[in-house]
């Protein structure tokens, strides 16, 4: 294939992920926070469709990690990018285990400590994932905006793994790192993969450096 299809594949696969993960996240999980007995007993459709979602993340995820492996390959760090993003994908994957497993369980407390181990596991993926965005964003040769908005994007998810851990009043300022967390992602990661669907692969990586750096 084309540099052009697999640029295409890699940007399909980001917007599956993106609405995928939105569900899963928004519709799902917050649904399960707000509400955890009830949630799990009359809308376990809904769950269990959640961790479809989940799983869908999952494999587009590899997708996309192989598309922009075929895509950049000819970059030193592409290999390195992406066993980065693999192991996100893998830890996400132990993560999501743990959810239906709280179909099973009748008390609220025992299932917010399961979504919690979820939330647990699924942050040790993000912290590699960031590993990911910043080596992705050097190997970016262009446009320079979207390379500098997946570095700081992958900046913040390092950070904000780094201070969950670290700070024990780290609830007390959760929205403004949730915040900055967010908007650097949709914003670098979004505008990444509308750039793969309409301009990438019509360059290499190193063709890019030379002609327009």
């Amino acid at each position: 294939m084309t540099p052009r299809k697999f640029s295409i594949i890699a940007g399909i696969g980001y917007l599956i992920i993106f609405f995928a993960a939105i569900f899963a996240n928004f519709f799902v999980l917050e649904a399960i926070l707000k509400d955890p007995l009830n949630t799990i007993q009359q809308d376990h459709l809904m769950v269990r469709l959640g961790i479809i979602a989940f799983l869908i993340t999952v494999v587009f995820d590899v997708v996309v990690a192989w598309a922009l492996f075929k895509l950049y390959k000819t970059h030193s760090l592409s290999l390195l990018s992406t066993l980065f993003r693999m192991m996100h994908a893998a830890i996400m994957g132990v993560a999501i285990y743990t959810l239906p497993i709280a179909l099973k369980l009748n008390t609220s407390e025992h299932i917010l400590m399961q979504i919690e181990q979820f939330n647990s596991i699924w942050l040790i993926g993000l912290f590699f994932f960031g590993i990911h965005l910043m080596l992705l964003g050097r190997i970016m040769g262009r446009p320079k905006v979207i390379k500098a908005l997946l570095i700081l994007a992958g900046i913040m998810y390092i950070v904000d793994t780094g201070a969950q851990f670290l700070l024990p009043s780290y609830e007390s300022y959760s929205t403004i790192f949730l915040a900055l967390v967010a908007i650097q992602s949709i914003f670098g990661e979004m505008s990444f993969a509308i750039w793969l669907l309409l301009k990438g692969g019509r360059y290499t990586s190193v063709e890019s450096d030379h002609k327009f750096n």
